[in-house]
């Protein structure tokens, strides 16, 4: 019998060079969901009159928005290279277009989070001007972080999917929905967390929505793309994302359970973060360990080579 094929590179070396981000970038884009998520509740909050989730979403989303950068900066090493990604704006670069995203939410996130701030301010002098002037001010970059909030959420997945890395290059139809599915639920959280339950109405149908969208496109990550989902359901990875879903679906019932009870919601909220936390560093490892394996490089090569060639080439 012939042995089954062993996939291996010249001298041991993977045949596609794995990432070289650290897992500071898996933080990254759990951080960059939650600012969006954040925003759009804290934008919400405000037009629907419920006071408590603008507050906690506007100071999530600058508390977020923070860590992202630090992450970010980590990660490059020296802050003058974020400074210096700003120079050029190129629309065909993922990483241009969300270092400007990223940048954009950054202020406009500032602006609405420092708003929260004005009452505390003295009503005399220059600090009496700054506490009237910011909270206008904050509510146009309430609603400015809301519009980029999309983005936001979903360039990370766009960013992926664009490397040679062969699990995330194939999963790039379903990952900007499940990451934008994820910062939905991430931000509902904070809404069910800090909220109380005669405000939290829209952070309870926001959850709903966020996690059946992550846990769909989860789904089709994990089962609809042939071998190159694989390493999504092995290993560390598989872990993750299998916790995942257990949390994001504890997270949503008790959304939908815990509507007068301020323990459940706060307790549904922390299953809904930690699922995106989950989510993002899930797809992170699954990514890793497709581009460190030989055989996910080169099976996908020869069906498409085989493909091509009418199922002549073997």
């Amino acid at each position: 019998m012939v042995p089954e094929a062993d996939f291996k590179s010249y001298y041991g070396r993977p045949i596609v060079k794995a990432p070289v981000w650290r897992h500071d970038i898996a933080a990254y884009l759990f951080t960059g969901g939650l600012a969006a998520g954040s925003a759009l509740l804290a934008a919400g909050g405000d037009a629907t009159g419920r006071p408590a989730l603008r507050r906690a979403g506007r100071l999530t989303a600058l508390g977020a928005v923070g860590a992202s950068g630090y992450f970010l900066v980590n990660d490059l090493g020296r802050p003058e290279r974020l400074l210096n990604m700003l120079r050029v704006a190129k629309p065909t670069s993922p990483m241009s277009m969300g270092t400007w995203i990223f940048s954009a939410f950054s202020l406009a996130a500032g602006v609405a989070g420092a708003a929260e701030a004005a009452p505390l301010l003295p009503e005399r002098g220059v600090l009496g001007l700054a506490r009237k002037a910011l909270p206008p001010l904050g509510t146009a970059g309430q609603w400015a972080a809301a519009v980029t909030a999309p983005a936001l959420a979903t360039y990370t997945a766009v960013l992926l999917s664009d490397t040679a890395t062969p699990s995330w290059h194939a999963a790039y139809p379903d990952l900007p929905f499940l990451f934008g599915g994820s910062a939905l639920a991430s931000g509902a959280a904070v809404g069910l967390i800090a909220a109380p339950t005669t405000q939290s109405g829209p952070a309870r149908r926001l959850a709903v929505a966020g996690g059946a969208l992550e846990l769909y496109a989860g789904h089709r990550v994990e089962e609809s793309h042939g071998l190159l989902s694989e390493p999504y359901r092995q290993g560390r990875a598989g872990r993750l994302l299998k916790a995942a879903r257990w949390l994001t679906a504890a997270g949503m019932a008790g959304a939908v359970l815990g509507r007068r009870s301020r323990t459940i919601s706060a307790l549904s909220g922390a299953a809904l973060l930690a699922g995106s936390l989950a989510t993002r560093f899930g797809v992170f490892e699954g990514g890793v360990a497709s581009a460190k394996d030989p055989r996910y490089t080169v099976i996908p090569q020869k069906e498409r080579l085989a493909e091509s060639d009418g199922g002549d080439r073997s």
